[in-house]
């Protein structure tokens, strides 16, 4: 029995140095191709702020490279006044739209313009109000969505304006107050000539998509429940769409991008593959022809094994168009793309830069293939110089 066990052990871990070598030999190696300077990794923690995040790591970059200049512009700023402004459309349709955490890069955009922006240090650190080290919008939102509900549902023929102020008093409690003024590096500003002394075109700014259902080369507000300001983005053929995120990049501009995570190839070690299923499962020598029968962690580790090798699939508008249309694309999240690097293979992937602090192989970036990207953006913003001439020419931008 000793004898059995032990030739048991053996082949154990045999086969488990078999799979981690494997897994090893496939892990990519990069190679930098274009890396555009960008602010600091941040953590979201627990909120649903990606959207908030991504974007004002965008707008930072955008500062970076028009003055050289590092900002940490404030996140709680940013939610505290969009917050408000969800929770009274809310109230004014009686109700019949969501209230909830997300929101989209437009969100970002109308509040700089708006409202303004102070640095992160004129508001409390996140979850310092409420004895937390980061964001915890658990019991905050507990708090607010009930009452934003309750008042946008009121059956009475007539509200008064003080549901505001119980809002407005969550929101501060939660997030802080924001400054009506303050002194940062030596000069007073208010919110609005604090973002104006950013140096940055607020009509510089464009998003973009690529969907059928909608005609190509005009602009349409994208169908999804964060999207609730309705900004239009213009839509174009998905080539077009990803011949911009390629220019911007190689001249130097970030894109703030809004997509989908969900997909089995998006790891939280820090890779993400549009994998073709239907051909890992036919893989030779290997026992991927019982995918679909295996449970999901045999399935990641199976996934992780083949690493870069894992097939994926061809991109095409159709089926773009039929994944959000039945659910499957959605929009999950907010990072922001600053760079493009190779692998071993020469397979191209995006670097992005996530919101969930420093985690993963790649201390808080994913690579992203172009087919992933492809496959599941939703929608994204950019500057509209870093869109190629005749696109910009055939739009009117």
């Amino acid at each position: 029995m000793k004898k059995i066990l032990m030739f048991a052990l053996l082949a154990t871990f045999a086969m488990g140095a078999q799979a981690q070598d494997k897994k090893s030999a496939n892990k990519p190696v990069f190679t930098i191709v274009k890396e555009i300077p960008i602010t600091s990794m941040k953590n979201q923690s627990r909120s649903g702020t990606c959207w908030n995040y991504s974007t004002l790591s965008f707008f930072e970059a955008e500062i970076l490279k028009k003055s050289g200049k590092t900002y940490d512009l404030c996140e709680s700023f940013i939610a505290n006044k969009n917050y408000m402004d969800r929770a009274i459309q809310v109230v004014r349709l009686h109700g019949d739209c969501q209230f909830a955490q997300g929101g989209s890069a437009y969100d970002v955009l109308y509040c700089l313009q708006n409202y303004g922006i102070c640095p992160e240090e004129m508001m409390p650190f996140p979850g310092k109000l409420y004895g937390d080290s980061l964001n915890n919008y658990n019991e905050f939102f507990s708090l607010l969505s009930p009452v934003v509900n309750a008042v946008a549902r009121n059956k009475a023929s007539k509200i008064s304006s003080q549901w505001k102020e119980s809002v407005q008093g969550i929101l501060d409690a939660y997030l802080g107050k924001c400054p009506e003024e303050f002194t940062y590096q030596g000069k007073k500003y208010t919110p609005k000539s604090f973002a104006a002394s950013l140096g940055l075109d607020w009509s510089d700014y464009e998003t973009f998509t690529s969907y059928t259902h909608r005609p190509f080369w005009t602009a349409f507000p994208v169908e999804v429940q964060d999207n609730w300001r309705n900004p239009a983005s213009w839509n174009l053929p998905v080539d077009d769409m990803m011949r911009i995120i390629d220019n911007a990049v190689m001249n130097g501009y970030t894109v703030a991008w809004g997509g989908d995570v969900s997909e089995e190839g998006f790891t939280r070690q820090g890779l993400a593959y549009m994998i073709d299923t239907k051909a890992t499962e036919s893989l030779a020598g290997s026992d991927m022809a019982r995918w679909l029968n295996l449970p999901k962690a045999k399935r990641t580790s199976l996934l992780d094994s083949l690493g870069c090798k894992v097939p994926e699939v061809k991109v095409t508008q159709e089926m773009r168009q039929q994944r959000y249309d039945n659910w499957e694309l959605t929009d999950d999240h907010g990072m922001l793309i600053f760079g493009i690097a190779k692998d071993q293979n020469g397979k191209e992937y995006y670097m992005v830069k996530n919101s969930w602090g420093e985690t993963g192989d790649y201390k808080g970036v994913w690579y992203m293939t172009k087919t992933y990207i492809a496959a599941n953006t939703m929608d994204f913003m950019v500057n509209k110089n870093a869109v190629p001439k005749d696109i910009r020419k055939k739009l009117g931008i």
